[in-house]
């Protein structure tokens, strides 16, 4: 493989699970990070490190000079323990995605991948696809959330550069911190269905969701938006009851507070375009303990 990679926010989980995938498979990689002493896996796997920050947009050009393609997995995402901002969050997405194509620009980076999520085509219990369009529910801080990453994308598209974008379901895995999350409270009697149970979530393993990610850029797709999931979406009430099962906790009690719209995504599109599948193809594989 030739040509240098620059993944912004590498240390973030994915970024984390990304990196030595990038790296074995040849390419020469170079981590953004805000922290390097954070950095651990990117010097472990021999990437080069260099500090930037999305908000900077000196230390973001100094950091893509030389690099061919740009990654941007960018996030200031609260995990299950609170910490974090979504007002944040939707400024790194909404103000942060135009300064980091300027960046790439000036730096003369010619391809650009997005992280972005697949609830931007959440349709509540629709089976839905890339061309599906949000529709908003009750959750309002959801649904700034999924505006701020549909004003992203936009400022990606039109770009001018060769860009693609990839729409992550919800991430469980090593580092996520959900499922080892949902794993705790059902184990301690306290796990809760989101509502009655009945809304939908399309997951991928962190794994997958870096793995589709070499896959695509190995394959050179651009200009698409792509989701990235599991085979399965499933509801809320099937997927705890299994984790429930697995923990030797009681069966979770609903009217738990609903934390993302329902969303139930299909990943036919990236399976077609990328070569790939996901290894942990839907809940049941991925949450083996």
């Amino acid at each position: 493989m030739t040509g240098k990679i620059a993944i912004l926010g590498a240390n973030g989980v994915y970024g984390r699970h990304l990196t030595p995938r990038l790296v074995e498979a040849g390419f020469d990689v170079r981590a953004l990070v805000r922290r390097p002493e954070a950095a651990g896996v990117a010097r472990g796997c021999g990437a080069e490190v260099r500090v930037a920050d999305i908000f900077d947009a000196a230390s973001l050009r100094a950091g893509l000079e030389g690099c061919e393609i740009g990654i941007n997995l960018a996030t200031s995402l609260p995990g299950p323990s609170g910490r974090g901002d979504y007002d944040v969050n939707d400024r790194v997405r909404r103000d942060g995605a135009p300064l980091w194509v300027e960046a790439c620009r000036q730096a003369g980076v010619s391809r650009i991948v997005q992280q972005s999520i697949a609830m931007v085509n959440a349709a509540g219990t629709e089976l839905a696809d890339e061309d599906t369009a949000f529709r908003p529910g009750e959750n309002e801080m959801a649904t700034r959330a999924i505006e701020a990453s549909i004003a992203m994308e936009a400022a990606i598209r039109e770009s001018g550069l060769d860009w693609l974008i990839l729409r992550g379901g919800l991430f469980y895995g090593p580092g996520t911190g959900f499922d080892d999350d949902w794993f705790a409270r059902a184990a301690a009697g306290k796990l809760r269905t989101p509502g009655t149970g009945e809304d939908y979530v399309s997951l991928v393993h962190i794994a997958d969701m870096a793995a589709a990610t070499v896959a695509a850029i190995g394959a050179g797709v651009s200009g698409r938006a792509l989701i990235i999931a599991d085979n399965r979406p499933v509801q809320w009430r099937e997927l705890f009851a299994y984790v429930a099962e697995v923990a030797g906790g009681p069966p979770p009690a609903t009217g738990g507070r609903p934390g993302f719209p329902s969303f139930r995504v299909s990943n036919r599109r990236a399976r077609e375009a990328l070569g790939w599948a996901p290894r942990y193809r839907d809940y049941r594989a991925g949450l083996v303990r």
